[in-house]
């Protein structure tokens, strides 16, 4: 039976564990130059509605790593914008291609695609969720702190779809998750409340960037304008000004606390150059993660 990753709450903890643990493992057969061409005849197609540089080329090179290849298709470019159903979309993708990555504005979108398919169907992103991300930023915890037991994570900033990702992750393995978004700006409420009845209080969510950083083991990020908000940009800036990644809020937390960013950045405004280029700074190792723990995720869902 095939199937999906279209948010990590589509797998079990145990799961999710072994993924990070066959990322790892394949990393390391990478840079040994020991990887194996796991998906030797298989081709993934990747349909984006909204711009990508490392979504899309981890998911490529990853593929093309494995012995396979990726066909990139904006959606612009397909029959969707002319209407053709999603419905009818999925299945005749589902006759040429082997896996499908989806970038999209709506979750619905993924969903309708997901429900049709009949290969596995990738969230590449929507405005809902960004699970690929979290996961890759998973790993690079991992690799800098070891155990996630009792780990302190924190999220400053928008209350977005790579925050949700966070408050999935956190019903799924067994950090402390606390998050600090701006009135206004706070996850959406029946996400919260859905990884808070499997969490319990390992998830807090405030107002108040202070108190979430506080002796926090990893700090966290992203833009306070997303795609598709431009028209919000100078209310934004106003209202986050407070929420910016600097070096006063980060000796808020420990001293060897690692400070993440899912890129791009918009330097000056949610985190500072000092920051960013600072000895906390583990983002180019979270960006390189991404294709590590994609490549991972492909072996799973396309391989044999």
């Amino acid at each position: 039976m095939k199937r999906d990753f279209l948010t990590i709450l589509d797998l079990r903890s145990e799961e999710v564990d072994a993924l990070l643990r066959r990322a790892s493992t394949l990393k390391e057969d990478f840079k040994e130059g020991n990887l194996k061409p796991t998906l030797e005849g298989k081709t993934l197609g990747l349909i984006f509605d909204k711009p990508s540089t490392r979504t899309r080329v981890s998911f490529e090179v990853a593929m093309y790593q494995l012995g396979g290849r990726a066909i990139f298709m904006s959606s612009q470019q397909t029959q969707l914008s002319r209407d053709e159903p999603l419905r009818d979309t999925a299945l005749v993708l589902s006759r040429y291609i082997d896996g499908l990555v989806v970038r999209t504005y709506e979750d619905a979108d993924l969903q309708e695609l997901a429900r049709h398919a009949q290969i596995p169907v990738i969230n590449g992103l929507t405005d809902l969720y960004h699970p690929c991300q979290v996961m890759g930023d998973i790993l690079t915890i991992r690799e800098k702190k070891g155990d996630l037991k009792n780990l302190q994570i924190a999220w400053v900033g928008d209350g977005n779809n790579v925050a949700h990702s966070w408050i999935n992750a956190a019903a799924r393995l067994p950090f402390r998750l606390t998050l600090a978004c701006p009135p206004g700006f706070e996850p959406k409420k029946e996400i919260l409340e859905t990884a808070k009845r499997l969490a319990g209080e390992r998830i807090l969510c405030g107002n108040d960037p202070l108190e979430a950083v506080r002796n926090a083991d990893v700090v966290n990020t992203d833009v306070w304008t997303s795609m598709g908000q431009d028209e919000e940009r100078r209310m934004r800036l106003t209202a986050f000004k407070d929420y910016q990644i600097n070096g006063d809020l980060l000796r808020k937390a420990k001293p060897d606390a690692i400070v993440l960013h899912c890129l791009p950045a918009h330097r000056g405004e949610e985190i500072t150059d000092e920051v960013m280029n600072g000895p906390n700074s583990a983002i180019f190792d979270q960006a390189e993660n991404r294709m590590h723990l994609q490549r991972a995720l492909l072996d799973w869902l396309l391989g044999s």
